[in-house]
């Protein structure tokens, strides 16, 4: 029977004498997150939705909502449609679909549980991931009248990479196969031969009608064939036992300085235990101290353990703020720079080589380069297959590079060290989850040479600054004229240039890339790196290049330098520099020879902020060195010989 708002869960109440009594085990009872995943369709909201009325957790006026819902969007011609409990999103209601992850929590007299209910389509299985990443046990459902799908064994896949070790194989809408037991022996057998590689410590499977709620909470007479436990006895005994890590992790959310005579690290606990006279270490800086106190909202801890929040007191100031991990002194956590990871691709937006992004490990933030695709992994056979960019949903293990050490561990003895994010630095779009399998050991052995020349050196004996002036534009639009005009000026009076051409480069460093989108921002990666290398000589750099991606140039500026870096935008409308076409490049682009033609059939991506911007349609060579040369006095001050 539903329960009123105001009353406690029938089932509980039957087990204990007072309300006192059932708050008290409610605290004492432990917590199971567990997440229903499989193909579309195949009754997930539907069963999280009998579960909640199984356990009474259906209040009158939810009973009333949903009633009414039913006979508006229910699947089942005016009957009760479980799956709207769980589906609240106008579109999940209108197209029967779950499109996000949801929530919810019930209890029993045994357990408590949060329940993810995850969406089945493809294009959704980003919001699978998320839902999967802090869950102890996968139901993954198959419809009995199809058995195990593609999206079966990508689910499958997925949650045995985010560390998720038991599997309750639940063979769903077995009435509409009239309780066949070979249909469910079938199925189980097919996804036991699949789940063979994947390190599952258990799989349970369970004939079930989330429907009809057959072997839900009671054991069905339909089924007499079937021995195991019902859905909800298998939730409530289920044994996990966390992955242990044997190391203290405190990552610093924040530094607590409330006045001049307190000054605090607050986080959380994640992993281990510290005490107070417990000797510590701040993991990137070396730097130690020992714990005076252990402050929280509820008074000092001698102790504190995984899951809790407190605020570190130490017994002298030392260098740590928000983004530093704290461990314990006799126990350092590990730094890298360099790992292999595996990566679930999670946007719309290819994943490319070279290509640089934002990475969230932790509370730890640093930019990160994809350095090398080593495989893309078929969730089919489970066999590894060659890849040069990474499309939506795919999973691949990846080389990644990182602009400075971070704390990790791999992510099989800590998903809190070892799971991390890629961020896009523009849309600040999350575009991938990764879990780092193992540091690369060449990061640990490759060491930064100190030269006894400095670019200081050489600045001064060139008698200027080294700088980089990136052309960006256009095929045809005049960077390559400009930046050779600008070069004899420059020459002219005396000082030390370079140009980096894209057809030059291409002669012989480059030579052995293409013009796909993963080649160019190659191509990109390693002019930026020459670049900074001549501006470390002292040497004013132009590169001509028509580097179309936004992405790879605020790469380019990040490396060398903001203050080194001026972006020239020859910004030459398309029908111009195709009216040019000095190349004859447009012309084959047109009649279908050229497949990648920036501008054609391939994008650019306009400067958002240059320094300047060149229009050669409007203007000629010499009023844009006039352009040039006054942006470069203001900028830099060194353009004429009489201001050196």
């Amino acid at each position: 029977m539903p329960r009123s708002k105001k009353t406690l869960p029938t089932a509980t109440l039957t087990q204990v004498n007072s309300v006192s009594e059932w708050i008290a085990q409610q605290s004492q009872q432990d917590l199971l997150r567990f997440i229903t995943c499989g193909s579309v369709d195949d009754g997930k909201s539907t069963l999280i939705g009998r579960l909640l009325w199984e356990s009474r957790q259906v209040f009158d006026d939810q009973l009333s909502a949903l009633q009414l819902d039913s006979k508006r969007h229910g699947t089942q011609g005016g009957e009760i449609d479980f799956a709207l409990l769980v589906d609240g999103l106008a579109a999940e209601r209108e197209q029967g679909i779950t499109i996000d992850v949801a929530y919810r929590f019930f209890s029993t007299p045994r357990r408590k549980f949060i329940v993810a209910d995850t969406p089945g389509h493809e294009q959704y299985t980003r919001n699978m991931v998320t839902g999967a990443s802090t869950a102890d046990v996968a139901v993954l459902l198959v419809d009995a009248r199809h058995g195990v799908q593609t999206q079966t064994r990508r689910h499958a896949y997925l949650v045995s990479l985010v560390g998720i070790r038991h599997i309750i194989l639940a063979v769903n809408k077995m009435d509409l196969v009239g309780y066949n037991s070979q249909v469910c022996e079938t199925i189980s057998a097919d996804f036991s031969s699949m789940a063979e590689a994947l390190g599952f410590d258990s799989v349970t499977t369970i004939p079930i009608s989330a429907l009809a709620g057959d072997n839900i909470t009671q054991r069905s007479a339909h089924t007499p064939w079937y021995r195991g436990p019902t859905l909800m006895a298998c939730l409530e005994t289920i044994d996990i036992r966390p992955t242990s890590f044997d190391k203290t992790v405190f990552p610093v959310q924040w530094v607590n300085r409330p006045d001049a005579d307190f000054r605090g690290l607050s986080g959380t606990v994640v992993s281990g235990q510290m005490a107070t006279g417990d000797a510590v270490r701040v993991t990137r800086s070396g730097q130690t101290a020992v714990v005076q106190r252990l402050v929280t909202a509820d008074g000092d801890l001698p102790v504190a353990s995984t899951g809790d929040a407190v605020t570190l007191v130490l017994d002298r100031e030392i260098d740590a703020s928000r983004g530093d991990v704290i461990a314990l002194a006799d126990k350092p956590l590990e730094m890298t720079d360099q790992f292999e990871a595996t990566l679930v691709w999670m946007h719309e937006e290819p994943g490319l080589i070279g290509r640089s992004y934002e990475l969230k490990l932790a509370n730890q933030w640093a930019n990160a380069s994809l350095t090398a695709l080593k495989y893309r992994v078929d969730v089919n056979t489970q066999t590894q297959q060659p890849c040069r960019q990474l499309a939506l949903n795919d999973i691949a293990v990846a080389n990644i590079a990182l602009t400075k050490p971070l704390v990790f561990a791999p992510y099989a003895e800590s998903s809190h060290l070892g799971g991390f994010i890629l961020v896009d630095k523009f849309t600040h779009a999350t575009v991938a989850a990764g879990m780092i399998r193992h540091n690369l050991r060449r990061a640990q052995n490759v060491h930064r040479q100190a030269l006894s020349v400095t670019r200081e050196d050489r600045e001064r004996l060139n008698g200027h600054q080294g700088k980089v002036i990136w052309f960006t534009g256009l095929s045809g639009s005049g960077k390559s004229t400009i930046a050779n005009a600008l070069e004899k000026a420059l020459h002219a009076e005396g000082r030390r240039t370079y140009i980096l051409d894209g057809d030059n480069v291409r002669q012989g460093l480059n030579k052995d890339l293409g013009f796909t989108d993963a080649d160019r921002v190659e191509n990109i990666r390693r002019v930026a790196e020459v670049a900074k290398l001549m501006m470390d000589a002292g040497l004013i750099v132009m590169t001509a290049f028509i580097s179309p991606f936004r992405a790879e140039r605020q790469m380019a500026r990040e490396l060398i330098g903001a203050d080194n870096f001026i972006e020239v935008f020859v910004d030459t409308p398309l029908a111009v520099c195709e009216q040019r076409d000095p190349k004859g490049l447009y012309k084959k682009a047109r009649s279908g020879q050229l497949p990648n033609m920036t501008g054609i059939n391939s994008p650019y991506e306009a400067p958002l902020s240059p320094e300047l911007v060149v229009d050669t349609a409007q203007r000629g060579v010499e009023a844009a060195l006039v352009d040039i040369n006054h942006l470069l006095k203001n900028s830099f001050g060194y353009i004429n010989a009489t201001d050196i």
